[in-house]
């Protein structure tokens, strides 16, 4: 072992206020991979080496823990997640278990309802996809009507693109059957021309709206939701995360938090170019209030543009045609319909051109192979007016084009791989319905990304397709293309499946670097934030089938322990 990078000479004087030993300490520094013990002083690691390297660094004020012979690991990053809703949804909502059919949600729905006052949103999800399409009847209406007896419903489903609504919340919002679609969304209607309370889209966004009016002490609801948010990254070993679209009212809270010292995460912010899903100033009006809206771990540098939609609901753009309407076959789609971007080309650039004029980066949601190669073509176009310095993300590459691999690389835009999905699963069953047989079998090209040389930043899209966020089922799945489920057995595209520590880079090194964050956090070494966590299992050394049961049994963050899971033998 390596002597240890203890501090400076002149500064062993200061008192060391953390070192943790007896540990298997994998650092992800390529110029010490392991080590047994660190040592921490003002939130910042000072030395790695062997327990007895960093035993002169104990003092009479340090605090020193013994892991007992634990794995730890540098904190986990998320590079897509919706910090908001799901801070949301586990302090204050209906959370629906997964799997749950049309009879335990109207029940559920019923019993919340009951709870509340007589103007008071049923809201909550998510609604699985299978489940959520099968909702888009009148008879389910009226059902969802009886049941939350005169009060209004809105329940998301597993894509956050899409409501279901009841004829309360359809009456708050004026919506009736002659009111006509928005541009950018849709009403579902039964064949008689009737709205049937799913609300795909745009329209989402002014049911979201709506039930925020009804809240009472909003401000306070989001300063306990964004605490419940952070909490529950800690709590799966997540020390930072990218917020994928973050409205300047989230970017206030999470700064109050910051500068009152209870943050324990790094945040950056995407800042939306249009309105997604929540509604106020957004575009130059918000990216022009960044600076102000900075402190030391709120970084909102990123702008996010959503150019399509997902293909559960045929909004994704593709460059062929979705499958025939009752198609079972693989057909091409009789009507040749791919889909259509939400943006033109010429908008594209001119919102890239803004993000850049002020420093900022990007992050660019699209969901199939049409929109993908419309972002990279755009980039390439900045690459070319503006070199290497803009980071540009493009989010959920479920579908790339092979042609299309290569460039991810050779223009150096990071593959944002979220949500977590790259496994049999009813979401992906629901894709399989409508895109031709070939897009299934390279689905979330991982491996073809990687092997090109890609930068792969690993989110869990939370609360997108999953309750709670889970990065190690990420990790395990990335290795095996299954499901721990047994329910959904086999295999998808597994001919795309990574290694192990291309995984794990995935949700450490690779999801930093891309969100910017690379010269504090993702790696221990000296002189970075000593963000870390204390694992039940060696993650190497075990079957990777049992990765996704890791429990992480201590979490840190700049120094101090921010979760523990409380367990017999424990660290």
């Amino acid at each position: 072992m390596p002597e240890a990078s203890a501090a400076p000479p002149h500064d062993t004087d200061r008192r060391i206020d953390l070192v943790v030993r007896g540990a298997d300490v994998h650092t992800l520094d390529p110029e010490r991979p392991r080590a047994s013990a660190l040592a921490a002083r003002d939130g910042r690691l000072v030395a790695l080496g062997t327990d007895w390297d960093i035993e002169g660094l104990v003092g009479p004020g340090t605090r020193v823990v013994d892991a007992g012979g634990r794995m730890i690991m540098p904190g986990l990053a998320d590079v897509h997640a919706h910090l908001g809703f799901g801070g949301q949804a586990a302090a204050w909502e209906l959370n629906l278990p997964p799997m749950c059919g049309a009879t335990e949600i109207l029940a559920a729905v019923q019993d919340r309802a009951r709870s509340l006052g007589p103007d008071e949103w049923v809201v909550g999800g998510v609604l699985v996809s299978p489940v959520f399409q099968a909702v888009g009847t009148a008879r389910m209406l009226a059902a969802l009507d009886e049941v939350s007896e005169g009060r209004p419903v809105m329940l998301r489903d597993d894509s956050l693109h899409n409501r279901w609504v009841n004829s309360r919340a359809l009456e708050i919002l004026g919506v009736d059957d002659t009111t006509p679609d928005p541009p950018a969304g849709r009403y579902v209607r039964d064949e008689a021309g009737h709205a049937v309370g799913l609300l795909l889209g745009a329209p989402a966004t002014d049911a979201e709206l709506a039930a925020r009016r009804a809240v009472e002490d909003a401000p306070g609801r989001d300063l306990r939701s964004a605490r419940t948010a952070v909490a529950v990254l800690n709590s799966v070993g997540v020390t930072a995360a990218q917020d994928a679209a973050t409205m300047g009212s989230w970017l206030d809270v999470f700064t109050e938090l910051d500068r009152a010292g209870d943050l324990t995460a790094w945040i950056v912010g995407s800042m939306p170019a249009r309105e997604f899903i929540e509604s106020g100033p957004v575009g130059p009006e918000l990216f022009d209030t960044a600076p102000r809206r900075r402190s030391p771990h709120v970084r909102p540098d990123f702008v996010k543009a959503v150019l399509d939609g997902v293909p559960m609901t045929r909004t994704s753009k593709f460059l062929e045609p979705y499958r025939a309407v009752g198609d079972e076959g693989g057909g091409v789609a009789g009507d040749d319909y791919a889909g259509e971007s939400l943006f033109t080309d010429a908008e594209l650039l001119l919102l890239l051109e803004e993000a850049v004029a002020r420093g900022l980066h990007a992050k660019l949601h699209a969901t199939a192979d049409g929109t993908v190669r419309q972002v990279l073509k755009a980039v390439q176009r900045l690459r070319e007016r503006h070199g290497d310095g803009p980071v540009f993300h493009l989010a959920h590459p479920e579908f790339v084009h092979p042609d299309d691999v290569a460039r991810f690389h050779e223009l150096d835009v990071v593959a944002d791989a979220s949500p977590v999905l790259w496994f049999p699963n009813p979401m992906n069953g629901v894709i399989a319905q409508q895109v031709q047989d070939h897009y299934m079998e390279r689905i979330w090209p991982l491996r073809e990304l990687h092997e090109a040389g890609t930068r792969i930043a690993a989110g869990s899209d939370w609360p997108v397709a999953t309750a709670l966020p889970n990065p190690w089922l990420s990790i395990e799945t990335m290795v095996t293309r299954r499901n721990p489920d047994s329910a959904f057995p086999g295999e998808l595209a597994p001919a795309q499946a990574i290694d192990l520590t291309t995984a794990l880079a995935a949700h450490t090194v690779g999801a930093v670097e891309a969100m910017g964050l690379s010269h504090e956090t993702g790696r221990l070494k000296p002189g970075m934030s000593a963000d870390f966590i204390i694992l039940d299992r060696a993650l190497f050394d075990i079957p990777v089938q049992e990765i996704h049961a890791t429990q992480v049994l201590q979490t840190w963050f700049a120094g101090r322990q921010v979760h523990s899971h409380n367990t017999a033998g424990a660290a």
